[in-house]
């Protein structure tokens, strides 16, 4: 039988010990079913150790183990070499220019100093460029070494400058669309010649609608369009208006500048054009590129032959971006407060404010978002007010900023929204406000609305501004479709039949877009919200410091005559304060010992007060009781002359009668002097 079992190649298995007899039934199940775990536990056992080398006497398979195993770090400090010199083999494979950059970062590091001699940066600049000769396209590319060649192209001659242009001019369209490339051409640009420039503008025809798609070319289509004069900006701009114009270069060479001169002039279909435009605005709408001027000249023109329905199609795009702000922690629930805090920190400026406040750096992103108040709904225009928040400082204090929150003091209804959001913010920084040049227009709107003498003609134009389209008067857009629009490029302002005839205190009645009334909206805003009294206070206990500052004379002047309309004749009682404050500091005495300048000397302050006794009678004869009577004869010169005349030229008998005796005296002696051929005009 054991020969017939090795022929057949089979072996007879071990019998398994029998359970010991005796024992029951349910221990000996419990004994079989834990047999096969323990077998397999016990030949795992068995397989590692097979594995397992003895010392002295490696085997051949685990030779090349144990010799990796010597080498192996053990210190902390062997890890660290061991670590950077991995990463540097891995640098080298992945990067080809690797030692190249190595050495650029190197002489980077010594040209960018501020203390190295201009001698040293050259022949630095100069061994750098020799480097990268043959490399420029490669390394334009390069993180590190693109800003190499960016310092190099800042400091080097312009000979060099130019071979680098040349080397790079084949590529340059390629290179704008990529992330560190783009700040090379730029700097390019920046540094280089008019027929570089010229170049550059021309190879660009027929690409700038795509580069605008791009979120890294776009940036070099408006850095192109802030370094180009007005015809290579027109050239820039009509590329984005027809087909044609797109195709045939000669076309673009016309010199009309606004759009609708450009459709008669070509002969071009209005309904073509706008078809082409809406392409255009399209794509860009809906990836929220629209913070580039030129972006904002070309919707401009596109509100100036916009139909209703493509107009309001367009705002109604727009209102959403303005508001859009860059994701907050509430927002972003998977990362922790300080992981979310350094990823804010190294995160641009820009994305953390509202695409609003971005736009309004421009005049004509500022008359977009004019525009997008002015024709958004009740609903909208909240939505507008809830994004400036926060922003509201820096609105004010921006020469175009502090024009987008008169618009909206002027428009918006919900004036306890606006109360909330804008006027308490404006209300912890008053001063600051009132002595600033663009700050104190806010306030200004609210004591008296579009007065020319605190309002340049080109920013009421800008707040009159309105969609054609869009406007009440429908009927009438065939023949003053461009009206505002026109008027708002050439810097005029709109002249209207409510214009007040007083001079230096003309005021222009603009569209407001809002149902309620005027001065209602007004009285709230600065009157029931607690600013009329904040004013009052802030101005009375920091009057000398207002008077003779160029700005917070204008604040002073318009409270003390109670606002336009007597939106303040409540405010009785705080008016004749801020009359006593300014009169008490005319009747300080004339001395050379003080180090400020007395009030009725000073240029800014001897106006102000020169203008209110010619405007406001009750501060005139507050003026004349505690500063003036029996004292003419010393401030009958210099300055503080001016004073004394308003009381002569005065159009109120009351306040003329009050002080003819004493100055007609000082007239007939020759001590008190008219300016000849003067013309005496109330507003002085």
């Amino acid at each position: 039988m054991a020969a017939v079992g090795e022929v057949g190649g089979s072996k007879k298995r071990k019998r398994e010990p029998s359970a010991a007899k005796g024992e029951p039934k349910s221990a000996q199940l419990k004994n079989a079913a834990s047999k096969p775990a323990k077998l397999k536990t016990e030949g795992f056992k068995k397989q590692s150790k097979a594995f397992e080398l003895k010392q002295g006497k490696p085997t051949k398979s685990g030779y090349e183990a144990a010799v990796q195993a010597k080498k192996e770090p053990k210190t902390p400090r062997e890890r660290r070499l061991a670590a950077k010199e991995m990463a540097e083999t891995r640098k080298k494979k992945r990067k080809p220019n690797y030692n190249l950059e190595k050495e650029l970062a190197s002489l980077w590091e010594k040209m960018r100093c501020y203390n190295v001699g201009k001698q040293a940066r050259s022949k630095l600049v100069s061994e750098a460029l020799h480097k990268m000769n043959g490399k420029f396209v490669e390394i334009a590319g390069s993180h590190v070494a693109a800003r190499v060649l960016q310092t190099c192209v800042k400091y080097c001659t312009q000979e060099e400058r130019d071979a680098v242009f040349e080397a790079l001019r084949p590529q340059l369209l390629a290179l704008s669309r990529k992330k560190y490339a783009v700040h090379l051409v730029k700097k390019l640009l920046d540094h280089g010649g008019k027929k570089q420039l010229e170049w550059f503008i021309s190879s660009l025809h027929g690409h700038v609608t795509s580069l605008l798609r791009h979120s890294v070319g776009s940036a070099v289509i408006d850095y192109v369009f802030h370094l180009a004069n007005g015809s290579q900006k027109q050239i820039l701009l009509m590329e984005m208006y027809s087909t044609e114009l797109q195709l045939f270069k000669d076309l673009t060479l016309t010199n009309s500048g606004r759009l609708v001169d450009i459709i008669s002039k070509l002969g071009l279909q209005k309904s073509s054009v706008l078809q082409h435009m809406m392409s255009v605005i399209q794509p860009l709408l809906e990836k929220g590129i629209v913070d580039h001027s030129i972006i904002h000249k070309a919707l401009m023109e596109f509100f100036t032959i916009a139909d209703k329905s493509s107009a309001a199609d367009v705002i109604q795009q727009l209102l959403p971006l303005l508001v859009r702000e860059s994701a907050s922690a509430e927002e972003s629930p998977h990362f922790s407060a300080p992981e979310m805090q350094k990823k804010m920190k190294i995160k641009n400026k820009n994305v953390k404010e509202p695409l609003l406040v971005r736009m309004i750096r421009t005049r004509d992103g500022l008359k977009i978002c004019i525009l997008c108040v002015k024709h958004a709904s009740a609903k909208e225009r909240k939505k507008v007010i809830k994004g400036i928040k926060g922003h509201v400082r820096k609105l004010s204090l921006d020469q175009l900023g502090s024009l987008l929150l008169v618009c909206v003091l002027s428009v918006v209804d919900d004036t306890k929204l606006v109360t909330k959001i804008v006027i308490r913010e404006l209300q912890t920084m008053l001063k600051e406000l009132v002595l600033d040049k663009n700050g104190r227009r806010t306030v200004l709107q609210l004591l008296h609305p579009q007065c020319s003498r605190y309002f340049a003609p080109e920013d009421l134009a800008c707040l009159s501004l309105s969609v054609p389209s869009l406007s009440a008067q429908v009927e009438e857009t065939e023949d003053s479709m461009e009206v505002g629009l026109e008027q708002c490029q050439n810097g005029e302002a709109p002249m209207t039949d409510n214009e007040n005839s007083e001079v230096g205190r003309k005021s222009v009645q603009l569209d407001t877009g809002g149902k309620k009334d005027s001065f209602r909206r007004r009285y709230e805003l600065m009157v029931e919200s607690g600013l009329a009294e904040g004013l009052f206070e802030t101005c009375t206990d920091n009057v000398g410091e207002l008077l003779r500052s160029n700005f917070g004379k204008e604040v002073v002047y318009e409270l003390a005559v109670g606002g336009s309309d007597s939106i303040l004749q409540s405010f009785a009682d705080r008016m004749d304060a801020l009359h006593k404050a300014i009169a008490s500091l005319a009747a300080l005495p004339k001395t050379n010992e003080s180090q400020e300048e007395h009030v009725l000397e000073n240029f800014h302050s001897s106006r102000l007060i020169r203008k209110l006794v010619l405007d406001c009678p009750g501060f005139a004869a507050t003026l004349w009781k505690m500063a003036l009577d029996g004292k003419c004869d010393v401030w009958a010169q210099g300055h503080s002359c001016k004073v004394l005349l308003a009381f002569l030229e005065s159009s109120v008998s009351e306040v003329k009668d009050l002080a003819k005796p004493e100055l007609q005296p000082l007239m007939d002696h020759g001590v008190l002097k008219a300016p000849e051929n003067r013309l005496v005009e109330k507003g002085g």
